[in-house]
C-alpha cells in the first residue's frame, strides 16, 4: 500500500491530487453541528497544499437518490473548510460537469477545490460495474493521482472509493493509515486485559462483530438499547424497552460464554422525552409500561472500573440516549474512563464519536477516535473492505 508520505517524497508540486475525504457531517439546515470529520482530514489536505499540490476534494453527504438535492449540498462544508484552512476553497456546483472542470482547471499550486456531493451522480453508488466505472473514469480525469483519506467510506464499493483507485496512481492518506494501524492492534495481539464496550439500539447490528471479537477479548460490556434483549434472554421483564425477539437465542449463547457483562441497574422513564418521569431501578425492577433509556449509576461506575483496569479498550455505541440529558450519565462514565485509562482506548466512530463531542470531552485525551463506525465494525468482523483492497495493489 503506497502512502501519502510516498507521494510527497515523489513530489506533488503542480500535480492535481484527488482526495477522497469523508465530509459526511451532520447538518441542521445549512449549519454544521459537528465538524469532527472535516478536522480529521485537515492534516492530509494541509500537507499536500504545503507541498504545492492542486487538491481536488471529493466526498458524499447523506443519502441523496443519485440526483442533486439542495439539502445534501456540500456548500456548508466548503465554507467551514475554508475557515479551518485559513484560505479560499473553490466550490464546484457539480461533480464531473462543467463547473467541476472549471474549478479544477483554474487551480494553482497550493490551492484547493471541493466538488459537489458525489452521490448526486447515480454512478457513485451503482451496483453495475460499468455504470460505476464510467463515473469513476470522469472523476479520475480531473486528477493525476488519487489519495483515499475517507476511512468512513472504505467499506463501500463505490466509484470514488474503489474504482478510481484502479484507474490512476493511488495512495493511502494519513487518516486511513492511522485507522488501519489501530484496528490491526485490536485484531492482532492486543495488550491485556482487553475489554470491548458495546452499546447502541440493536443486537442484530452488532452480532457479527460480537461473534468475531468474543474469542479474543477478556470481557464484553453491553449497554444501550441492545442490553434489554440480553436482559429478556435472562428471563427478566423489560417493560416497554427495546427488544429484538429474534435475537433472544443468540443472546443466550453469548451469555453462556461467561464473558458478557451486563448492567446491574437501569434508568427507566415513563416516556421517551427529556422531561419524562424517571427512576433508577435494579435490572429486575423494570415496571410495565416503562422503558429503559440508560444504564444506572452503579453500572456506570462498574463499567468505568473495568475500562480503567484494562490495557486495551474498544468502545462502540452509547450506553443510553445521551442526546437527552437525563440519560447521558452512563455514556459519560464510559467515555471519561477512556480518557484516564493507562493503555490504548479506541472510540469506534459513529454515535460514540458524536457522544464524545456532544458531552464536551477533550478529544485529545482519547487514544484514538475513529471516523468510521461502520467501517471499523466491518474490519473487526474480518470482512474485506473494498477501499483498502483497491489501495493494496
Amino acid at each position: 500500500m503506497k502512502t501519502l508520505d510516498d507521494l510527497l517524497s515523489e513530489g506533488v508540486t503542480g500535480r492535481r491530487v484527488l482526495v477522497r475525504a469523508d465530509l459526511n457531517v451532520p447538518l441542521d439546515g445549512d449549519k454544521i453541528t459537528d465538524d469532527g470529520r472535516i478536522r480529521a482530514v485537515l492534516p492530509t489536505v494541509t500537507a499536500l497544499l504545503s507541498a504545492g499540490a492542486r487538491v481536488v476534494l471529493a466526498s458524499h453527504l447523506g443519502r441523496p437518490k443519485g440526483e442533486p438535492d439542495a439539502k445534501f449540498s456540500l456548500k456548508p462544508v466548503a465554507r467551514r473548510l475554508s475557515e479551518l484552512l485559513g484560505k479560499p476553497v473553490t466550490f464546484a456546483e457539480d461533480t464531473v460537469g462543467a463547473s467541476a472542470a472549471t474549478a479544477v482547471g483554474e487551480l494553482g499550486d497550493g490551492q484547493v477545490a471541493l466538488l459537489e456531493n458525489l452521490r448526486f451522480n447515480a454512478g457513485e453508488t451503482s451496483k453495475d460495474d460499468a455504470v460505476r466505472g464510467a463515473f469513476a473514469a470522469e472523476l479520475a480525469a480531473l486528477a493525476d493521482v488519487y489519495v483515499d483519506d475517507a476511512f468512513g467510506a472504505v467499506h463501500r464499493k463505490h466509484a470514488s472509493v474503489y474504482d478510481v483507485a484502479r484507474l490512476i496512481p493511488a495512495y493511502a492518506g494519513g487518516l486511513v493509515l492511522r485507522e488501519v494501524e489501530v484496528l490491526r492492534k485490536l485484531t492482532g495481539e492486543p495488550e491485556r486485559p482487553y475489554v470491548v464496550v458495546l452499546g447502541g439500539s440493536k443486537v442484530s447490528d452488532k452480532l457479527a462483530v460480537i461473534s468475531s471479537l468474543l474469542p479474543k477479548v477478556d470481557k464484553l460490556l453491553v449497554g444501550g438499547g441492545m442490553f434489554f434483549t440480553f436482559l429478556k434472554a435472562q428471563g427478566h421483564e423489560i417493560g416497554a424497552s427495546l427488544l429484538e425477539e429474534d435475537q433472544l437465542d443468540a443472546c443466550r449463547e453469548l451469555l453462556a460464554t461467561g464473558k458478557v457483562v451486563l448492567p446491574a441497574d437501569v434508568v427507566i422513564a415513563d416516556r421517551f422525552a427529556a422531561d419524562a418521569a424517571t427512576k433508577t431501578v435494579p435490572v429486575d425492577g423494570i415496571e410495565a409500561g416503562w422503558l429503559g433509556l440508560d444504564i444506572g449509576p452503579e453500572s456506570g461506575a462498574a463499567f468505568a472500573a473495568e475500562v480503567l483496569a484494562a490495557k486495551t479498550v474498544f468502545w462502540n455505541g452509547p450506553m443510553g440516549v445521551f442526546e437527552l440529558a437525563p440519560f447521558a450519565a452512563g455514556t459519560r462514565a464510559v467515555a471519561e474512563a477512556l480518557t484516564k485509562m493507562d493503555g490504548l482506548g479506541v472510540v469506534g466512530g459513529g454515535d460514540s464519536a458524536a457522544a464524545v463531542r456532544a458531552l464536551g470531552l477533550d478529544e485529545t485525551a482519547f487514544g484514538h477516535i475513529s471516523t468510521g463506525g461502520g467501517a471499523s465494525l466491518e474490519y473487526l468482523e474480518g470482512k474485506k473492505l473494498p477501499g483498502l483492497e483497491a489501495l493494496d495493489v
